[in-house]
């Protein structure tokens, strides 16, 4: 590709993405369905203008790493811990309920191999934090009783499915499932979760101490960027993915991290809030251009939409995924509104479930006719339940306690 041919490519792939994103949240829907809509639009299944280079998705890859980095950002372990058990229950349900259904679907109803259908169910245990402490702020409940519950199984459930993603990302560069592999895989997951944020915490020290020193400005975000590099770099040389390098690196210079033993480092609030202020910038360049490329690796034109297969499984796995995630809310002690409000948000799957359809489809594992119908599935469980909590709180809202605790 010549230079300046890639230049009018990322320049319409960054005001695409940014023009349908901004049009998406006008709707009251989520940018992430804008620029997923602006992948579509620009790659083969609509225009044809725009193919997915290796240079495209190498800074994709950049943008799914520094997403998790947010993710584990502003992951709040303290918060989880003031929420009870609660959480937990929730968490654990919208994980299994959810993976055991869509595997059994696939596995039995749709007769896929069980490669695939670990992956299929692996797509639907996912939950976006974005989505939902967005929607939920909007209604002005982000401090509500049920918020705290919702973010604290929200957390839980991206740790839980970053460790999923690693299993299942080992099973498909190994060929197969391997008990061996995966018991290699856990041991690697454990080792790096423990060391890196201990690391990165030594590291953050250094940051702040150069800043003052520092003639130039700039400091926070190169180091951080490449302290996110280097993890994402490791998490790879220990057999887990490049993605759990970045959330691991998030997690660690978050406002708060507990470690396993209870010990609790806290970060300096003032260079937190620092960090965060000027790593949003760079995380809100590259993220879109992951959405985008997953739009363009669709191509919907090579796709037999009068095949049943499609409509069936699509149907099938959204009516999976909603209930998955609507039963675990049904396990814990609250009112009806309130059990409603936590199992509808947490539904969206996000950008979430979008890295594991990717991956998925990146690994050969999901064909042309899965991977579109899991995308279909991902656009509406993160399109249609912000719609369908903002009616409910409007008629039930009263009936829910709004101080959180």
């Amino acid at each position: 590709m010549e230079v300046h041919t890639f230049f009018l490519i990322l320049l319409t792939i960054l005001l695409a993405a940014r023009i349908l994103g901004e049009l998406a949240a006008r709707f009251g829907a989520p940018s992430v369905i804008g620029e997923l809509a602006a992948g579509v639009l620009l790659g083969p299944s609509l225009l044809g203008w725009v193919e997915p280079s290796a240079v495209i998705r190498l800074l994709a890859e950049i943008g799914i790493i520094l997403l998790l980095f947010e993710v584990g950002l502003e992951t709040d372990i303290l918060r989880l811990i003031r929420t009870g058990t609660k959480p937990l229950v929730i968490a654990a349900a919208g994980v299994v309920l959810p993976f055991t259904l869509g595997f059994t679907a696939a596995s039995f109803l749709f007769h896929q191999n069980l490669l695939t259908s670990l992956f299929i169910g692996g797509t639907l245990t996912a939950t976006s934090i974005g989505i939902t402490v967005r929607v939920l702020t909007d209604l002005g409940r982000g401090q509500s009783h049920e918020s705290n519950i919702v973010l604290g199984a929200a957390v839980l459930d991206d740790v839980i499915g970053v460790v999923l993603l690693a299993f299942l990302y080992e099973f498909s560069t190994g060929g197969g499932i391997s008990f061996t592999n995966t018991g290699k895989v856990l041991l690697f997951i454990g080792f790096f979760m423990f060391l890196a944020p201990l690391a990165a915490k030594g590291m953050a020290e250094i940051i702040k101490r150069f800043e003052k020193a520092s003639r130039i400005p700039g400091l926070i975000p190169t180091t951080v960027v490449s302290l996110v590099l280097f993890f994402a770099w490791l998490a790879h040389a220990v057999g887990a993915p490049e993605l759990l390098g970045g959330f691991a690196a998030g997690l660690a210079l978050s406002r708060r991290f507990f470690f396993p033993m209870g010990m609790a480092i806290r970060t300096d609030p003032e260079f937190a809030h620092r960090m965060e202020t000027q790593m949003h910038p760079i995380i809100h360049l590259f993220t879109p251009i992951f959405f985008v490329m997953v739009g363009l690796s669709l191509n919907f034109r090579v796709i037999d939409w009068s095949s049943s297969f499609i409509w069936e499984f699509s149907l099938t796995l959204f009516v999976l995924a909603v209930l998955g995630k609507l039963l675990g809310a049904f396990l814990i002690r609250e009112n009806m509104p309130t059990r409603f409000a936590i199992g509808l948000a947490m539904i969206p799957r996000g950008e979430v479930g979008l890295i594991f359809a990717e991956l998925g489809r990146s690994s050969g594992i999901f064909n042309n006719e899965v991977y579109a119908a899991m995308v279909i599935v991902i656009a509406l469980t993160t399109l249609l339940p912000p719609f369908v909590m903002k009616w409910m709180y409007r008629r039930y809202g009263a009936q829910m306690p709004a101080l959180h605790g």
